[in-house]
This record gives C-alpha cells, sequence and structure tokens, in this order.
C-alpha cells in the first residue's frame, strides 16, 4: 500500500513512496538526524539539476503533482526551485518541519549586496538536535551541499566528502547574515556560494522568484543548457557546450560537445535526463 501523506504546508497528496523510491533511499521514515542526512544524500546523487523548462521558455511547476510527474516520474532533473521544493514535500512528509530559506549568489560576485535574492534552501528542524539544519540539494554547482549542515557559524561538516562550513558576514539589517562556504581543492582555500538570513519565505514568494528567472531574458537559465550531475566518485557538469567532470581527488577534465545528437546522447547517459522533444540543448 503506497504512502500519499497530506505536506504540513501544501493541501495535496504527495507520494512519498514514489518519492523515496525514485531517490534510492532504503533507510527509516523517523523524524532523526539519519533520516534527514540520508535522504538529503540520495536525493542530491539521484536527482540532477537542470533547466531544461527556462531554456525552452517557460516557467517550471511548483505544484507537487507537476513535480511528481516531472522529477519521479518522468526521467527529469530541476533547478534550485523544483529541486528544493520537492525536498521540502519529502521531509515534511516524514515529520519534519521546515521553514523555505532565500540567498543570494556569491559565486563570482563583488559583494552579497549585488546579486539579488535568487536561491532557495531549507531550514529544517531536527527532533531532538539542539540546532536547525541547513538543507539544499538545488545549488548546481560543485560547492553544493550534498549532506545537510547545522546552523552553527564557525563549525566544519564534512558530507559526500565535500567540507562545508557556515560564516557570518557584516551586515546593516536586523537580522545575521550568513554565508555557506565550501572547501575548494584546488586553491586549497574556503570559497563563498550564497549569503542568507534566517528570514522564512513562502512558496507564493518562490512562484515570483521562479517565474523571474526562468523567463527574463537576461537570466543565464534562459540563455544556454546548465546540467549538473554529482555521484561517489566525481562531478559532472554541462556548460552550453562545455562538458567538465572534476574527480573527487581535484582532477578536472574539460571537453566541448559538438553537435546536438552528441549533447542529447550525454544528457541521457551521463546526467539521466531525458531532453524533451524539439529542445535544442546547443545554441
Amino acid at each position: 500500500m503506497r504512502a500519499y501523506v497530506r505536506s504540513m504546508s501544501d493541501p495535496e497528496q504527495f507520494d512519498l513512496d514514489a518519492y523515496l523510491d525514485r531517490i534510492g533511499w532504503r533507510g527509516g521514515r523517523q523524524a532523526g538526524l539519519e533520516t534527514l542526512r540520508g535522504v538529503h544524500l540520495a536525493h542530491a546523487l539521484s536527482l540532477p539539476f537542470e533547466n531544461l523548462d527556462a531554456l525552452s521558455g517557460r516557467a517550471p511547476s511548483l505544484a507537487p503533482a507537476d513535480l511528481l510527474a516531472k522529477m519521479v516520474h518522468g526521467g527529469r532533473g530541476g533547478y534550485c526551485y523544483e529541486q528544493n521544493t520537492l525536498l521540502r514535500l519529502g521531509l515534511e512528509a516524514l515529520g519534519f518541519p521546515v521553514t523555505p530559506l532565500a540567498g543570494r549568489v556569491v559565486v563570482g560576485a563583488e559583494s552579497p549586496e549585488s546579486r539579488p535574492r535568487t536561491h532557495a534552501m531549507l531550514r529544517v528542524t531536527v527532533p531532538g538536535e539542539p540546532e536547525p539544519y541547513l538543507a539544499d540539494v538545488g545549488f548546481g554547482a560543485l560547492g553544493a551541499l550534498l549532506a545537510p549542515v547545522p546552523l552553527v557559524t564557525g563549525v566544519e561538516s564534512e558530507g559526500g566528502g565535500r567540507r562545508h562550513r557556515l560564516m557570518p558576514l557584516p551586515h546593516q539589517g536586523p537580522l545575521e547574515l550568513w554565508e555557506l562556504q565550501a572547501y575548494d581543492r584546488r586553491r586549497q582555500d574556503w570559497a563563498g556560494q550564497y549569503a542568507f538570513t534566517l528570514e522564512p519565505f513562502t512558496a507564493r514568494d518562490f512562484e515570483v522568484f521562479n517565474w523571474y528567472v526562468s523567463t527574463n531574458p537576461r537570466s543565464p537559465f534562459t540563455q544556454r543548457a546548465f546540467l549538473q550531475r554529482s555521484t561517489p566518485e566525481r562531478h559532472l557538469s554541462l556548460d552550453g557546450r562545455l562538458l567538465t567532470e572534476t574527480r573527487a581527488d581535484g582532477t578536472v577534465t574539460e571537453r566541448k560537445l559538438t553537435d546536438e545528437a552528441q549533447a542529447r546522447r550525454v544528457a541521457a547517459e551521463e546526467f539521466g535526463i531525458t531532453v524533451p522533444e524539439g529542445l535544442t540543448l546547443l545554441s
């Protein structure tokens, strides 16, 4: 008998069994730290990051039924709003209290204030744990979290072979400003990923963010394909025509894709993505 569970923040039914089958989680379902870590890692390693809906000129739906149809049953991945909405629904169905957050991507930025809040992540309360956790399966970069980290500044965390920490940033507003940092093995230094406060956001907020990022002609997601996938051995990235593989030891190899047939084959075989008919990956 399948477990159809109502999310605490959404009236639609959520097929928890189908979601856990899709990410390959066979562990326990009790709302505790082991379950949070296991589900987070399983999701991060199973569902690829991709922007194909935005590339085709439409905003992806964040409705639970549509996320299940696309990402759980449809051989597709998604980007941060889809990925973390799906994770939120799964965690809530397992009994975790979850608060959506929004952040400013600082990779390549002069300062956090130079970027709008366009990234979604989650604050997760774990029964029995003194501090909440930051969960995020939708940051399409090598510095992405594979495992959740406690919301405590200055504490280094390891998960899935990656190292992260949260550091405080100077701020002018009333709320503390946090920065997620990932350890860069090539540079042997910490690198900022995104900055955020603990101000809660709602599904309505992300509907607006989602529409803007996926339809604005100046958004990078509307201009070229971005595909990402992590495994325990490597991280794969397709940025336009450039395919980059980063091994667990830090070794990097790059090659450019030459034609559409090759790109569709790489999307299917390397990223596990079924590319919609009529969509051109390479511009």
